[in-house]
């Protein structure tokens, strides 16, 4: 396959862009550091978006169709980033949607419903931040630049997914699990490691595919 012929220092200004934009941390790697396992679909068949969003499973190409869809691809760009929500160790390893567990103390639940609040609407940004990176690689000339998302899309209340089309397809994007990319595997790979469990501010981590 023919790839244009670019150098990984030549996307030095797409990882400039990112830290502009509040990243933490960015870096270009290869496609091949980008580790790929039908495994991580699983989890999504326990979230409670499993086939109510169009961003997700099953709406969305499977591990094997996206294998062969980053064969077209030669660079990633990982960007880490770090939210305002803080959590105590508590709520770091309690299940998520602990705020509407009815065994739970008062006190825990208003936690859990306070940092899951603020991780969400920082998702959002994120989500802004890939967009204008995704922007920014197509306005030099990476036309199929695409970016992939730190959890499931929060455009809409609730999803058209019964009509089949989004409301919103210019900014809706993937999450990157959702089509199997094992982030925490790639992280590490790439010496940029996301911590499990969380422990105080989370880093939720981006990619966007460059050609």
């Amino acid at each position: 396959m023919a790839f244009r012929d670019t150098k990984p220092e030549e996307l030095n200004f797409l990882v400039k862009k990112a830290l502009e934009l509040e990243a933490i941390e960015a870096k270009i790697i290869p496609t091949y550091k980008v580790f790929v396992e039908k495994r991580v679909v699983l989890k999504c068949r326990g979230c409670i978006g499993y086939g109510k969003k169009l961003t997700c499973p099953p709406n969305v190409p499977t591990v094997d169709e996206f294998r062969e869809i980053l064969k077209e691809y030669r660079y990633a760009l990982l960007v880490k980033f770090r939210s305002p929500a803080v959590a105590d160790e508590e709520i770091a390893k309690a299940p998520y949607r602990t705020w509407l567990d009815p065994a739970g103390s008062e006190e825990t639940r208003e936690k859990a419903a306070k940092f899951w609040e603020e991780y969400f609407d920082y998702s959002k940004k994120i989500l802004l931040s890939m967009l204008e990176l995704e922007k920014t690689a197509f306005n030099e000339g990476f036309t199929f630049a695409v970016a992939f998302v730190n959890g499931s899309c929060r455009l809409c209340e609730k999803c058209n997914v019964e009509k089949g089309t989004c409301l919103h397809s210019n900014m809706a994007r993937i999450p990157e699990h959702a089509v199997g990319i094992n982030m925490k595997k790639t992280a590490a790979e790439s010496e940029m490691p996301i911590t499990f469990p969380i422990k105080g501010q989370p880093e939720p981590m981006s990619i966007l595919l460059i050609d």
